[in-house]
């Protein structure tokens, strides 16, 4: 039924938009200097390329900065509650799985408050898309250690260090059979258009983990990764069927040895890059190492991690289930649930 609708769709002729097009009357109020801007500007240019209607997007959020998202977007959206975006989210796919629906949010938003959400709509594999902003603090209730937040993070609420580990979100998105699993960085626009991309094709839920930087109250955490000097040696670009090269002068690469990853140096000790890990992103051991590869003893990997075909999205099965459910009994309406043998009234 979603291919035919999608074939009928494909038939019509769709408007021409550019970036602009998506961009509302309202002032961006995001502090001057925040990652957040650069990531409103990758998806105001990703949107263009979809092929969709304005009509059929759908911009969710939950609470803190990235939660100001569907103002700024000129498509329909939503300011949902604390957490509770990725339930929104997913009943909106549900009711009209036709839809483009795309949920951002914050670290503390959606890993601590809305973290059983998140989950639970990963293991469900609702269609939807997923940009998790990843400041490593709570931006919006000014300077608060969060979920990521790394362990002795010094805050207003942790003024002697934080005693936690901090969650990782790629590593939570595989355990929870996410099927399409990605990282990026906010300065990378066109990057972050390429993994937007892939994962509005996805046929299930897709979720972006995208290093964002809060100049205010974190500035700096991620600069180790985004800055032009050291980018080279403590990131690695991921790409599918080519081995695990990086490095300022391509000369290092990312090989298994006794079952554990290791940087190695292309050329020493007779290193060469047949040695070196091959990227499979259909991999899910593969993916559950890179997702493990941390600064500074390894270059952080940047790209599509996982991504797998062969799961139904939940709202494909759901409308299945219906569609199957009304050919068993046509007969059967609402109206006759309601008033059928299982109520009573009371005086």
């Amino acid at each position: 039924m979603t291919d035919q609708i999608s074939a009928e769709a494909a038939a019509v002729e769709l408007p021409v938009y550019k970036a602009k097009d998506f961009t509302t009357d309202q002032d961006v109020r995001w502090c001057p200097g925040c990652g957040d801007y650069a990531v409103l500007a990758a998806v105001r240019k990703t949107l263009p390329k979809l092929a969709r209607r304005k009509e059929d997007y759908v911009f969710v959020s939950g609470i803190g900065c990235a939660a100001r998202f569907p103002y700024y977007m000129e498509t329909y959206g939503l300011h949902s509650i604390h957490g509770r975006a990725p339930a929104f989210a997913t009943g909106i796919k549900l009711a009209n799985p036709e839809l483009d629906v795309w949920l951002v949010s914050g670290d503390g938003d959606l890993l601590s408050i809305g973290g059983n959400h998140l989950i639970h709509c990963m293991r469900r594999n609702v269609g939807i898309n997923v940009i998790l902003l990843n400041n490593r603090i709570y931006g919006l209730t000014k300077g608060q250690f969060s979920p990521t937040s790394e362990r002795g993070k010094v805050t207003k609420s942790t003024p002697m260090g934080s005693l936690e580990c901090p969650l990782n979100p790629i590593a939570l998105a595989l355990g929870a059979d996410c099927t399409f699993v990605a990282r990026g960085l906010d300065i990378d626009a066109k990057f972050l258009e390429v993994l937007m991309t892939r994962g509005a094709a996805h046929q299930g839920m897709s979720f972006i983990e995208v290093y964002q930087d809060c100049n205010i109250f974190n500035h700096q955490a991620w600069f180790y990764a985004s800055q032009k000097d050291s980018r080279p040696d403590t990131t690695i670009v991921l790409e599918h069927g080519k081995p695990m090269v990086f490095g300022s002068e391509s000369d290092k690469g990312i090989r298994v040895f006794n079952g554990s990853p290791e940087v190695v140096v292309i050329g020493e000790n007779g290193i060469t890059e047949d040695d070196l890990m091959v990227h499979d992103e259909t991999n899910l051991a593969q993916a559950s190492i890179l997702a493990q590869m941390f600064h500074p003893e390894f270059p952080e990997p940047m790209g599509v991690i996982y991504a797998r075909e062969d799961r139904q999205s939940f709202e494909s099965a759901s409308r299945a289930q219906m569609d199957e459910a009304i050919k068993a009994r046509p007969d059967v309406t609402l109206e006759s649930l309601v008033h059928g043998s299982q109520t009573w009234t009371i005086d």
